[in-house]
């Protein structure tokens, strides 16, 4: 049975993407160019769109045309989402490697960071978390010991260190930077990407009703991952 004229046109459209002869934000042909390269009717070429539209590989735009989508994982900037439950939502696979987990004397920026005496005993961790088994995020959180005594004891594997402080101590607000960065040597590698590869970098620090729980610098490769959110006003 032959194959319809219509998925002969799908199966094009994303070949080119796949061997990056099309990338996101680039223009697909219009429905009477593919009229007109395929030798079909306007509702075959239509319906061709419409389906790989529906599918999330085009985005559809009225009197501009079909152009690729951007599949990049997309996270919250108004919201500190736990990054397990993140993945999952997509319907993908989450896991994670725990690179340390220490007690260690905080240097002088740390402790202001978090609030803490010269000096002071902080915890940290660096964690990186995966989707489908590739490296999404490089973790690298520091913790006030006095809102979560128990930290060094968890294992993040199971539970994530946010959704462990939420548990314990309950966030009150927040402030983020984000900035576009080169990834260093060491966390390129264990992202696995390129040395000195743009990232996108997070710093984060969180509070809870009692003070400053955390800190945590969160990158992420610039290819594979953005932020973005939609506001009411």
């Amino acid at each position: 049975m032959a194959t319809p004229r219509f998925a002969l046109i799908k199966d094009h459209i994303v070949h080119q993407i796949a061997q990056g002869d099309l990338a996101p934000g680039d223009r697909v042909p219009s429905e009477n160019q593919l009229v007109s390269q395929f030798q079909v009717s306007r509702m075959t070429a239509r319906r061709a769109l419409h389906e790989l539209a529906d599918a999330g590989v085009l985005v559809r735009t009225q009197g501009l045309g079909s152009f690729v989508a951007d599949r990049r994982p997309i996270s919250s900037l108004v919201e500190i989402r736990n990054i397990a439950e993140e993945i999952q939502s997509r319907g993908h696979h989450y896991s994670c490697q725990v690179l340390a987990l220490s007690a260690d004397p905080a240097d002088p920026q740390q402790a202001a960071w978090l609030g803490l005496d010269s000096a002071a005993t902080l915890y940290q961790s660096t964690i990186v978390h995966s989707e489908n088994r590739r490296p999404l995020q490089y973790e690298q959180r520091y913790i006030n010991p006095a809102f979560a005594p128990e930290y060094l004891e968890q294992d993040f594997t199971q539970l994530t260190p946010n959704a462990y402080l939420s548990q314990v101590a309950p966030l009150t607000e927040a402030d983020h930077v984000v900035e576009a960065v080169c990834a260093p040597a060491a966390i390129a590698r264990h992202l696995d990407m390129d040395a000195q590869a743009p990232c996108l970098k997070v710093s984060r620090r969180t509070w809870s009703q009692r003070g400053v729980v955390s800190f945590a610098y969160l990158y992420h490769p610039g290819g594979r991952y953005r932020l973005g959110d939609h506001l009411n006003f």
